[in-house]
């Protein structure tokens, strides 16, 4: 078995391949996709095949999916990106890729997404068949096109998809946490935000990589317990702001999901079921 990853830089991808070469059987290759070799090089240490080129480059596709068995689409271009690259690599490109690993003969295609495609609340977690509302603060071209390439993926036939949405990623030194007081510091006190650290990530792709039986179906991926902004702060060692106190949360349930789905069917169960679990395991 040949598995092709892409987005191997990013701070999902470069803590899920060296998870998924570690648990290679006998016979089972992983190739990754870069656009610099320089930064493939550890992966390569690692035993990876490498492939240098662009997700947007037809012909380095080509080669990228040449004798794969499957694919795991990691890469994501977003915070901070022209509208216009959010699609041409979230949507356009990811769709070619399905496309011409369709074509090569890929058997399975798992496409990592984002729990922001929901869009606004829905009065409770939510769940993989809740449909798609524009709308909140954190809407627009990521989640756009995120949310479009899942539709075009998901409708190829011959080949089996499966979308992964990843909720706030952390942990493992990512920067992440940190950042995320960006947005807290202008939050109400007991808004949440859905977590899930870099290890249960990865158990989470893996599941839906290996898992027989499952074509066509998507799956949350989050801990068990959401985090406060009031958390993130102390999380951080920061202060909290006094003016915290007097805002109020216009969503409630905005991105906070259930992950009933792929425990269930999956036997997905957290590494670190909440982020404190993981402070205290030394994991952050």
């Amino acid at each position: 078995m040949l598995t092709l990853v892409t987005g191997t830089t990013g701070q999902v991808g470069r803590r899920f391949v060296p998870r998924l070469l570690a648990q290679s059987r006998p016979g089972e290759r992983v190739r990754i996709l870069v656009r610099d070799a320089a930064r493939a090089e550890r992966f390569a240490e690692l035993g990876a095949e490498v492939v240098v080129g662009d997700l947007r480059d037809p012909e380095a596709l080509g080669k990228a999916v040449a004798g794969v068995d499957s694919v795991v689409n990691v890469a994501a271009s977003f915070r901070g990106v022209p509208d216009e690259d959010a699609w041409a690599v979230n949507r356009d490109a990811a769709v070619e890729l399905g496309r011409a690993a369709l074509a090569s003969g890929v058997g399975r295609f798992v496409q990592v997404s984002t729990q922001l495609v929901y869009g606004t609340g829905r009065g409770r977690p939510l769940t993989e068949e809740d449909e798609s509302r524009p709308g909140g603060e954190m809407w627009g071209a990521y989640c756009e096109s995120k949310v479009a390439a899942e539709r075009e993926l998901l409708a190829l036939e011959g080949m089996d998809v499966l979308v992964g949405r990843l909720p706030f990623v952390y942990g493992e030194g990512d920067p992440h946490l940190a950042q995320s007081l960006m947005w807290a510091r202008n939050w109400a006190p007991a808004q949440r935000l859905q977590l899930a650290h870099h290890a249960d990530v990865a158990q989470g792709l893996l599941r839906l990589l290996h898992a027989p039986g499952v074509a066509g179906r998507i799956y949350n991926i989050g801990d068990d317990a959401p985090v406060t902004a009031v958390e993130l702060h102390q999380l951080n060692g920061a202060e909290v702001p006094a003016e915290l106190h007097e805002h109020t949360d216009p969503d409630p349930w905005f991105g906070i999901v259930s992950t009933e789905r792929i425990r269930r069917e999956l036997g997905y169960r957290p590494l670190y079921p909440t982020v404190w679990a993981a402070r205290d395991a030394g994991a952050l």
